[in-house]
């Protein structure tokens, strides 16, 4: 069996040659970020096994890959870049990898929530700018944050924020218990919540699921945090709470378009801090990350 990564930057592709060890099945790393889509069967050839990072894969292109049986996609979204359930009916499986990262996300959602609460991004803006932009921020001790979705990145979520001195509230579609954290129903979430951090999986049920509806619920004044999948939130309803104050702020780090297309409108919002999807780009989450793609490598071999 042969396996190609597909679509590595500089950072993976080390982190690939490194950790691939000379027992394991051959390996090739392609370093190109930016191949397309149209150029995966070429690159493909006949490898039975093709691990994606960010290339989306069509049904029709992966038809046209002969060899392959199985995707290794390097996250948990593989439902924004290709579907399942039309390529299983080619018999190809694909593997996702959870976990690998939930310190770094969360991380990352704990800093988006800081830099909302203190507008640092605007500060920084108008500093820049020439601009003595003071701004006043919110003191987050002893303030609500909601957390919508309770996995793994929520439960290292609640531990920084607990750690801060807030008060930790979650809704998860399943029951969940855990230390610290009190469950309850999605309306109190949303009514009572300082901030609100978002933590779902996207699937069909998710899509747009926080949209103008649910946020015409929220507390008067929250902020917004979304590290999940930006296709969870409806960035339109998003975007007018933003600008009627229902929101005071977002701290996002996904969107529904990526990369974000210059004259983005989101690009245009005062209240908004963005980040570059990269909440899950450490050393210590890379390395995570493409050890458990190998090994779901050696898994396949070994079948």
């Amino acid at each position: 069996m042969r396996a190609v990564f597909v679509d590595a930057n500089a950072t993976l592709g080390a982190v690939a040659q490194r950790l691939h060890r000379a027992e394991d099945m051959p390996l090739q790393v392609n370093v190109q970020p930016d191949i397309t889509s149209e150029q995966l069967p070429a690159l493909l050839g006949d490898a039975e096994i093709a691990i994606v990072d960010h290339t989306h894969l069509p049904t029709d292109i992966a038809k046209a890959c002969k060899g392959l049986k199985h995707v290794v996609f390097l996250g948990t979204g593989a439902r924004s870049y290709m579907n399942p359930e039309e390529l299983a009916t080619l018999g190809i499986e694909v593997h996702i990898i959870k976990g690998y990262g939930d310190t770094a996300v969360a991380e990352c959602a704990f800093a988006l929530m800081w830099a909302a609460a203190k507008g640092f991004a605007r500060m920084d803006r108008g500093m820049r700018a020439g601009q003595w932009l003071r701004t006043d921020g919110v003191q987050l001790t002893g303030k609500t944050v909601g957390l919508i979705g309770y996995g793994g990145i929520a439960a290292e979520m609640a531990r920084l924020c607990r750690g801060a001195g807030m008060t930790v509230q979650a809704w998860n579609r399943s029951p969940k218990t855990a230390e610290g954290v009190t469950f309850t129903d999605l309306d109190t979430v949303l009514a009572t919540s300082d901030v609100l951090s978002v933590h779902l999986l996207l699937n069909d049920e998710t899509r747009g699921f926080l949209g103008a509806d649910k946020l015409a619920k929220v507390k008067d004044g929250a902020i917004l945090i979304n590290t999940a999948r930006g296709a969870v939130v409806d960035e339109a309803a998003m975007i007018a709470a933003l600008a009627s104050g229902k929101l005071a702020h977002a701290g996002l780090d996904v969107f529904d378009i990526e990369p974000m297309p210059a004259g983005h409108p989101l690009t245009q919002v005062e209240n908004v801090t963005l980040s570059a999807h990269s909440a899950f780009r450490t050393p210590e989450a890379s390395d995570n990350l493409f050890e458990a793609a190998l090994q779901h490598c050696r898994r396949i071999e070994g079948k």
